[in-house]
Formats: C-alpha cells, sequence, structure tokens
C-alpha cells in the first residue's frame, strides 16, 4: 500500500515533505482556477492571495505532479500531516484517475489524492469566485504575506509549467496581466487600492470539512 498526493499549483515546485517518486501527468475533468483566498503564506486576511484550486470542467484536462510516499503507515501519516497544514484552505479531499503520456486511455494511477476547494462562497469562507482578468491581475500584483508577494506564486507556477513541458494559456495570461500591472506609471499604481477581504483569520483547531477517505491507493 502507498499514498499518491497530486500537486497542481506549488506542490509542483515545492512538495516540501519526503516522497518516493514523482510523476508528471494529468487528471481529467478539471481545470486549474485561481478562485481561492490564500490568508496566511501569500496575502493576510485583509488582503488575501490569490491561489490555485480545480473547478470541475467536462473535456479538461490538467497537468501536474503525482508523488508517492512509501515507507509504512507512520511515514504516510507524516507526510498527510504535512500536507493537511499547508494545503489547510482546501476543504476537500478528492480522489481522482492520473494519467501519463505513455499512455492517454487508461489512468496509470487511482485512488490519487487532490485537495480542493468547494465552489460556495456560503459554505466555503476561501472561495472567492471568479473574477475579471484584469482585477485578477492587479489582486495577484500587490498580495503578500509571511511566505512573500502573490505574484511570485504565479511566476512560479507558469515557470513550474514550462519546466514539465506543459505550459497552460490560463497561467501565461494571467502572468502576463499581472506584469502589464506591475509596469503602470508610479501615479496610477497608486490609485489602485489591494482588493480587500473580511475572510476571518482560521484559528489552530480549525478542521477540515470533508474527512480523509480512501488514502491509499494500491
Amino acid at each position: 500500500m502507498v499514498l499518491w498526493v497530486f500537486g497542481y499549483g506549488s506542490l509542483i515546485w515545492n512538495p516540501g515533505f519526503d516522497f518516493d517518486e514523482k510523476l508528471i501527468g494529468y487528471i481529467k475533468d478539471y481545470k486549474r482556477v485561481f478562485d481561492l483566498a490564500c490568508i496566511d503564506h501569500r496575502g493576510t486576511p485583509e488582503h488575501p492571495a490569490r491561489t490555485c484550486t480545480l473547478e470541475q470542467s467536462t473535456g479538461a484536462i490538467c497537468w501536474g505532479a503525482a508523488y508517492c510516499v512509501r515507507g509504512g503507515p507512520e511515514k504516510e501519516k507524516l507526510a498527510m500531516e504535512y500536507l493537511e497544514r499547508r494545503e489547510c484552505e482546501y476543504d476537500s479531499k478528492t480522489l481522482v484517475e492520473f494519467y501519463t503520456e505513455t499512455d492517454t486511455s487508461k489512468p496509470i494511477l487511482t485512488g490519487v489524492i487532490v485537495f480542493t476547494s468547494t465552489p460556495d462562497k456560503v459554505s466555503n469562507k476561501y472561495y472567492l469566485g471568479p473574477a475579471p482578468l484584469e482585477e485578477m491581475a492587479r489582486q495577484i500584483a500587490t498580495a503578500s504575506g509571511p511566505c512573500g508577494n502573490n505574484r511570485e506564486y504565479l511566476f512560479k507556477l507558469e515557470k513550474a509549467m514550462h519546466d514539465i513541458e506543459h505550459e497552460e494559456e490560463y497561467v501565461i495570461e494571467l502572468a502576463n496581466e499581472v506584469r502589464k500591472q506591475l509596469d503602470l506609471p508610479e501615479e496610477v499604481k497608486a490609485l489602485l487600492k489591494p482588493v480587500v477581504s473580511r475572510v476571518p483569520v482560521k484559528s489552530q483547531t480549525q478542521t477540515h470539512v470533508s474527512t480523509l477517505q480512501g488514502v491509499f491507493a494500491s
């Protein structure tokens, strides 16, 4: 029995946990969107960052990296505990099938865990929802937090997708719009206030909405 986790955001270039194998591939019927608030890494409760989550979309594919953790229950537990702390703004875990370019007709892995976010602003306080490209770019260009600024997250994702040879038009378009925002004259930038949110600060004891199910893939 082994644990497999799919990363589609910062996990692609910075997994941060001890893993035994990494595969580049994709999942089907999901697309990457910048619709999730981050208030403790790349943003703050007053000025949240926008980070990746997944949106169900029939026929879409989302490229990323699948990580395998072997070595017994204790090692797998440590990896999941780390991921749950890191991905605390995602309120769901979904089990997906993972494909590679080697065989696109059938999954190479099943039961792969992916952290996702419920697309509902009422039940999920971290879900921002979609916004016009210019508005998202302005928010990403101005947000920052303890782990760095929001634009660095986006630019690193853009580079990571290039590095795995699966660049994504949506990511490139958003990154280029952020660059345009950063190139604005200083007097114009002064008029662009950061996007303000009333997303509450998480308590240390907050738990995930969904429980972990089917953690292991055979």
